[in-house]
């Protein structure tokens, strides 16, 4: 597992410093925003308070000012003096917990492992992680992702969204998965078409691409256990061009 460089647990109900739990497992929702420069900045901040604000109300968690809360919390808590890190936020009905992780830079020869399972109530950014953190613990993060994979669909990654390119078109999944704030920015500057990508369709597609808060735009080399190789990096250049605008 990654190492922690700053780690705070607070009792949702008077705000009071408690020994750290990073919640993983709870009934409850977490947000993960990529921090760069110095001072450092929270990239797409506004949408992530806004959705985990959104997601606080689906699992119950109530607390008046939350959102000016959580705003304090994340201004007490991001001096570290790093240059590209992760800060995370997280809460359910009893304690908010931030921390900040460096942030693995993916390498130019990724590649996905294919897991079948589907997220709990996907749509949400839930604490129900377990089985994925398990599997993702095995594995080098700047090397390789899981792909989770449900009725021979695949949907997302155990960290981000993925979207797969077809004669220069980009395709996206639509269902089972979660709607990341990444990916909506990028949509926002280019268009993507949403659609089942069912596994045997994998062949079709030249360039398969990771988009999200940790991952940026990462391009796919392969995936073995399908024996797809990316055969172009014309999207990918593209939409990285978009998110660096971001960075």
């Amino acid at each position: 597992m990654a190492t922690l460089l700053l780690k705070k647990s607070y009792q949702l109900s008077n705000l009071k410093e408690v020994n750290f739990n990073d919640l993983w497992g709870s009934r409850g929702v977490f947000t993960t925003m990529r921090m760069v420069g110095k001072p450092p900045k929270l990239i797409l901040l506004k949408p992530h308070l806004e959705n985990l604000i959104k997601s606080t109300k689906k699992y119950g968690i109530r607390k008046n000012n939350l959102k000016s809360i959580i705003k304090d919390l994340i201004n007490k808590n991001t001096l570290y003096k790093g240059s590209d890190n992760l800060f995370r936020i997280a809460l359910n009905k009893k304690l908010i917990s931030v921390s900040i992780r460096k942030r693995p830079k993916p390498k130019s020869n990724f590649n996905l492992l294919l897991f079948k399972y589907k997220r709990v109530e996907p749509n949400y950014k839930n604490l129900y992680y377990k089985k994925i953190l398990a599997k993702l613990s095995k594995v080098d993060s700047t090397k390789f992702d899981i792909a989770l994979v449900a009725n021979d669909k695949i949907l997302e990654t155990g960290t981000s969204n993925l979207v797969f390119v077809k004669n220069g078109k980009i395709f996206s999944p639509k269902k089972n998965c979660y709607f990341g704030n990444t990916l909506k920015f990028i949509s926002k500057k280019i268009k993507i078409n949403f659609k089942d990508i069912s596994i045997k369709s994998i062949y079709d597609y030249d360039e398969i691409i990771l988009i999200g808060s940790g991952k940026g735009v990462t391009s796919v080399s392969k995936i073995n256990e399908l024996k797809w190789k990316r055969r172009k990096s014309n999207c990918y250049t593209r939409l990285n061009k978009i998110y660096n605008s971001l960075v």
